[in-house]
């Protein structure tokens, strides 16, 4: 599927209030309340078309655990998505809420400060790679099996993830699980920082995207069991820069959907 072009909107003012940018543009997502951020991730996987017109979204539960929100923060941003015309809402047993069949694209303002954050998504996307190298290498030399049979059912949970929301949640438990393997508590705790904060510029994407990187997973894990570091490091460095060109920073409203 190809990604269409957004709207033209207008870019808001430096004084509008939460979206004002006073400092870097990390600051300026962290300016933003828990509703806008879910509301700025969602609608810009709708104008990126990685959410299609039509699909229908995960229980608002699953989006808050992988957004790291409130539920009720969740069912407001839905609410208030549905009220901007990117959702529809449905009653009933076959309800839920669902991408608007001609979502309003572009109509988000708080998606800007999320793509004034360009330059620093590249530099979290580098600095997580250093440390992924770092900690694929230590894995495979310390996991012990209790470690990578962890990781395997992680990679299994994945596997069997209907949609991306627990996929998500898995997907971070899974690259701690591998930093937990070094044995080295001040790595972990380094790398976990970096990947959280990348974490808060991930967006829905499709499945089948999702398997792909979920493959990777399963090849990193197949490193570690067979203590080859050399190849744990090559593949850790091709799952971590793809994220240039894979997440909204890489995208344009041309791109093929990932």
């Amino acid at each position: 599927m190809v990604i269409v072009p957004t709207a033209t909107t207008a870019r808001p003012d430096p004084g509008d209030g939460e979206l004002a940018l006073t400092a870097t543009a990390l600051v300026g997502i962290r300016r933003l309340r828990a509703i806008d951020t879910v509301r700025a991730r969602i609608a810009m996987a709708v104008d990126l078309r990685l959410l299609s017109p039509g699909e229908r979204l995960p229980p608002s539960g699953q989006i808050a655990e992988a957004m790291d929100v409130s539920e009720a923060t969740v069912r407001r941003a839905l609410t208030s998505l549905a009220q901007d015309g990117v959702l529809e809402r449905r009653r009933g047993r076959n309800g839920g809420t669902l991408v608007a069949a001609e979502p309003r694209l572009g109509s988000v303002g708080e998606t800007h400060a999320y793509r004034r954050a360009t330059a620093e998504v590249h530099d979290l996307i580098d600095r997580r790679l250093l440390l992924e190298c770092g900690v694929a290498h230590l894995a495979a030399l310390s996991a012990s099996k209790t470690q990578l049979a962890g990781l395997r059912e992680l990679v299994d949970v994945m596997d069997r993830a209907a949609t991306w929301a627990p996929f998500h949640a898995a997907d971070e438990r899974f690259h701690l699980a591998v930093a937990g393997a070094t044995r080295l508590p001040s790595a972990v705790e380094q790398y976990g920082l970096v990947l959280r904060e990348l974490y808060r510029f991930y967006l829905p994407y499709p499945l089948e995207y999702l398997r792909e990187s979920n493959c990777e997973h399963a090849e990193l894990v197949g490193a570690l069991t067979d203590r080859d570091p050399v190849r744990a490091v090559a593949v850790a460095r091709r799952h971590v820069t793809t994220l240039h060109s894979t997440m909204f920073v890489g995208l344009t409203p041309t791109d093929p959907r990932p």
